[in-house]
């Protein structure tokens, strides 16, 4: 909320506040309509975050810019962790920079898009028992949140 002053230091509040755009998308948000030039932010740990721009062009020029860093900080997910339940668990984002050039990128976010929708269709096809209540159906609405926010 303050105006950015490059020559201040951080402070540890600034830093607990930051805001990690690893494995974020940024998209204009067109499900709020209080304001104009409005993008939403959505990040690895699935929080929403508005912004509002100037115009219309700099709402774009952020939305690029943020799905940029994002993409150049968003190395390829680790496999999810493996236990002796069935409960889903969702795989671990590194906040690393990916090591992959832009092609090899854009063919393994297309590759994993692909993996995704198939396994997201597969999920819906078998949905759990009505009568079912509990963990078993938190479980899968979780993993189906997952696999729609993916």
């Amino acid at each position: 909320q303050d105006e950015y002053k490059p020559e201040k230091a951080l402070s540890e509040e600034d830093l607990k506040n930051a805001v990690s755009v690893h494995h974020a998308l940024a998209s204009k948000a067109t499900d709020y309509e209080k304001k104009p030039n409005v993008l939403k932010l959505k990040t690895a740990d699935w929080r929403v975050l508005l912004f509002q721009a100037q115009s219309q062009e700099e709402m774009q020029t952020w939305i690029n810019k943020i799905n940029c860093v994002a993409a150049v900080f968003s190395a390829p997910p680790f496999p999810a962790a493996i236990g002796s339940q069935k409960k889903f668990s969702r795989p671990l984002l590194p906040a690393t920079t990916t090591k992959l050039s832009r092609g090899e990128q854009l063919k393994s976010h297309e590759a994993k898009l692909k993996q995704i929708s198939t396994e997201l269709a597969e999920h819906r096809s078998y949905p759990p028992d009505k009568k079912l209540k509990g963990k078993e159906v938190d479980d899968y609405k979780l993993k189906d949140h997952y696999l729609e926010f993916e």
